[in-house]
């Protein structure tokens, strides 16, 4: 299914919806695998994964959200009482977020720490709360910062933190994988743009002429039941064929097989860092 297809009726849609992109459901949440280009709600301009629910009556609230043009595992309560605990780990940090990214570039390390403070800038939109010139790569810890006196004082700024472990690097493109310590809107996107390793298609920042999409996908939520006996769930959702139709790219299934042995390799945060 096209997320842009108007020729169905909502209730139609959200039907075809679920019969493709659940990957995990039972009485309290409902997991999709959420297609680039449909937003998970808030849309103003046309229909969104909640509204698109609601016209075929049935009630999902999210949990968190992901970006419009990023696809991949999005998590809804379908109760009050569900979602109350499920954003409760969002807020707490206690869900455990992996995400693929491929960038046109190459030459990042093996893995890394991006520690850059996000804030707003003109029309709303999320930058790093320092000047670029500022940004310390620090090649020995593979680990990207700004000192604190460098921290805009003006305007409110929120601590952001991402690891990631490159799964393959190619003549032109980097496959990543990345867990946000921290939720921030934008996060991933703006961090590794900043550090000069856009995301392929962000139109925000890569303007890739000719991409056909954003190569962000989140793969991998493990959070607890809030209801019952509060056992951990972990979801996998595999990217479609589209993720790795660019050039020299492995393909799905080997991406895949990557990032599942790669996770253990992820970078530990400091204390200081989940704290915050």
């Amino acid at each position: 299914m096209s997320s842009h297809d108007e020729t169905q009726a909502p209730s139609e849609r959200w039907s075809e919806i679920r019969d493709r992109h659940v990957i995990f459901e039972n009485d309290h949440a409902l997991v999709l695998n959420k297609l680039a280009g449909i937003s998970v709600t808030g849309e103003r301009h046309g229909w969104d994964i909640v509204s698109l629910a609601d016209a075929a009556g049935e009630w999902i609230m999210p949990a968190h959200r992901i970006d419009k043009v990023t696809s991949g595992a999005v998590l809804f309560a379908k109760t009050i009482e569900a979602h109350g605990g499920l954003t409760r780990q969002f807020n707490r940090r206690t869900v455990d977020k992996g995400y693929l990214a491929i960038t046109r570039t190459v030459g990042l390390p093996e893995s890394g720490i991006i520690d850059l403070p996000l804030s707003e800038g003109r029309k709303k939109r999320v930058r790093v709360a320092a000047p670029r010139e500022r940004i310390v790569a620090d090649t020995s810890s593979h680990t990207w910062s700004v000192p604190r006196s460098e921290v805009f004082d003006n305007k409110r700024s929120y601590p952001s933190v991402s690891l990631f472990v490159r799964l393959w690097e190619g003549r032109r493109h980097t496959l990543l994988l990345v867990r946000p310590v921290t939720g921030r809107r934008h996060q991933i996107r703006v961090h590794l743009a900043w550090i000069g390793h856009p995301i392929m298609g962000d139109p925000l920042f890569a303007k890739d002429n000719g991409v056909h999409r954003t190569f962000l996908h989140s793969w991998r939520l493990d959070f607890d039941t809030s209801w019952g006996d509060g056992k951990r769930i972990e979801v996998e959702a595999r990217p479609g064929p589209d993720f790795a139709d660019v050039d020299d790219l492995p393909p799905v299934g080997d991406m895949v097989d990557r990032a599942t042995i790669a996770l253990v390799e992820l970078p530990e945060p400091s204390p200081a860092i989940e704290r915050e």
